[in-house]
C-alpha cells in the first residue's frame, strides 16, 4: 500500500490526492460503464420497434442496430480491461467524451503506460488495417479507425500532460471484436492492433509508469472537466 504525504496510508491503497477526494460526482467518470455513451444514445432514441422492423425489411441499416453492435464490442473489451483492475496497479476509465463528439472508449492506465483503446465490431469480417484506414470485408468503403484513434490519443496526451504536470504519452490501440481474420500493414508502427481475446494482454507490460504517476494520471483522467478543452 502506498503512503500519503502526511505519512498515513489511504484506505484503498491509493496515494492521497485532494482532487480525487473532492471531485463532484457529476464530474467523476470513474463509475462509467463500458459503452456508457452508446447506452445513453440508445435510451434517447425515439425510433419504435415497428419502424426499426420496417427499415430492416426494406434493406436499410438503422442507426440503432449500428449502435447496438458497437455497444456489444465496447462491453466485450471493457469487461476484459476491467478485470485488469483487480490487481497489478491498473485503472481504466470508460467512455470519455471529447469536444466534437469524439469518444475514447477506454483509457487504460497502469505500470505498462497509458493506452487509448477503441473497440470495433467486426463480426465474422476479414479486417485489413492500413496506415490511416481499415477495410472490413462486410463494408464497401474504408473506415477511418486508424486516423481517428491516433488523433484522439494525441488529444488525450495533451490534456493529461497539462493536467498532470509531466509528459503523458497515450498509445493508440484498436481492438476488433469477432473478426474472422485481421491483417495489419507492416508499416503501421504507432497503433497497436489486437483481436478481442488479446485485449487483456495490455496488462502484461510494466516498467513504464511509476505507481504514483499512474495514480495521478487516473485522478486527472476521471475528471470530466479536464476533457472540455481537449
Amino acid at each position: 500500500m502506498r503512503e500519503r504525504p502526511d505519512g498515513k496510508t489511504s484506505a484503498n491503497g491509493k496515494a492521497y490526492d485532494p482532487e480525487r477526494l473532492f471531485l463532484p460526482p457529476d464530474d467523476d467518470l470513474a463509475p462509467n460503464r463500458p459503452g456508457e455513451t452508446l447506452r445513453a444514445r440508445l435510451d434517447a432514441s425515439g425510433t419504435g420497434r415497428v419502424a426499426l422492423t420496417l427499415a430492416r425489411c426494406l434493406g436499410r441499416r438503422p442507426a440503432e442496430d449500428v449502435w447496438r453492435r458497437a455497444l456489444d464490442a465496447e462491453q466485450t473489451v471493457g469487461t476484459a480491461l476491467d478485470e485488469l483492475t483487480a490487481g497489478g496497479g491498473w485503472d481504466v476509465v470508460h467512455s470519455i467524451v471529447l469536444p466534437g463528439d469524439a469518444v475514447i472508449a477506454h483509457l487504460l492506465i497502469g505500470p505498462g503506460g497509458v493506452f487509448g483503446v477503441a473497440s470495433k465490431a467486426a463480426h465474422k469480417s476479414r479486417v485489413q488495417v492500413g496506415e490511416t484506414s481499415v477495410r472490413l470485408s462486410r463494408e464497401g468503403h474504408p473506415l477511418p479507425y486508424v486516423r481517428e484513434i491516433r488523433h484522439d490519443c494525441a488529444r488525450a496526451s495533451l490534456v493529461l500532460t497539462k493536467g498532470c504536470g509531466f509528459l503523458v504519452q497515450v498509445r493508440p490501440v484498436l481492438v476488433f471484436v469477432g473478426a474472422e481474420r485481421v491483417e495489419v500493414a507492416p508499416s503501421l508502427e504507432d497503433v497497436l492492433v489486437l483481436e478481442d481475446p488479446a485485449a487483456a494482454t495490455l496488462g502484461a507490460g510494466g516498467g513504464v509508469l511509476h505507481p504514483r504517476r499512474a495514480d495521478r494520471v487516473h485522478t486527472v483522467a476521471r475528471n470530466r472537466r479536464v476533457w472540455l478543452w481537449a
